[in-house]
């Protein structure tokens, strides 16, 4: 844990941020198995809104077999909730969508100012790296901001260059690459500041070095996040209060 850390703020900040965190993917009570666990979100706003990458989302849904986004809350033990989602506000550019989701409010997370964070600050990721695979239990992971830097990243050949990537290429943002431990079941998790539980960004991309197949016993300690203050554009979007 880097030092400039203490081990009682990271406890205190991970007792709050952890029941904001959810899993994000769809359901389909025909399907073996039913959850399809696809990626991690947290809870804004009024508790009844949650965040997560645009890429998390499935381009289609099987509504005819009865598929739907779905939000999976973490109980005791084995246990856990399912909660119907829906998309009511996104940003592809940025990677972000806003998802409405069924039932009682869950504890939001607060928003920070992402302009602030800067270079060689501790931050914090809370999410489910390997999805569900060990049980519905979000972790936590420690590192620092090592760059601010633009989003446009070289490509191998032009075939990469989707329409996403071209937007991206034409319009370039500042994203947090960060030297913490992720995986591909990260994307979505809240970054947050230790001392505060204050989100600052979103995780939304792995650098996996020989193919998510290796990305569990070969993690790159490399990630990329979005800046938290993009979460408030898609706020306002749904006419909620940032």
């Amino acid at each position: 844990m880097p030092l400039s850390v203490a081990a009682s703020e990271l406890a205190d900040a991970i007792a709050r941020v952890k029941p904001s965190v959810v899993g994000v993917g769809t359901f389909q009570p025909t399907r073996s198995p039913r959850a399809n666990l696809m990626g991690t979100g947290f809870a804004v706003a009024d508790g009844r809104h949650v965040i997560t990458n645009d890429h998390v989302i499935p381009l289609t849904i099987d509504t005819a077999n009865r598929e739907h986004l779905a939000v999976f809350i973490p109980g005791s033990g084995d246990s856990g909730e399912m909660r119907r989602a829906e998309r009511v506000a996104s940003d592809p550019l940025r990677d972000l969508v806003l998802l409405r989701i069924e039932g009682a409010p869950l504890p939001a997370l607060r928003l920070g100012n992402s302009d602030r964070l800067r270079e060689g600050e501790t931050v914090a990721l809370t999410g489910f790296p390997i999805g569900a695979m060990l049980g519905l239990v979000p972790a936590t992971h420690v590192g620092i901001v090592s760059a601010i830097t633009p989003v446009a990243m070289p490509m191998h050949s032009t075939q990469q260059l989707d329409p996403r990537v071209i937007r991206r290429l034409r319009d370039p943002y500042a994203v947090f690459q960060l030297d913490a431990t992720a995986y591909p079941g990260n994307s979505g998790s809240p970054l947050y500041r230790p001392a505060t539980g204050e989100v600052v960004g979103v995780l939304n991309m792995v650098f996996v070095k020989e193919g998510r197949e290796r990305a569990l016993d070969r993690p790159s300690g490399i990630s990329y996040a979005i800046p938290g203050n993009y979460i408030r554009d898609l706020l306002r979007q749904a006419d909620l209060t940032p």
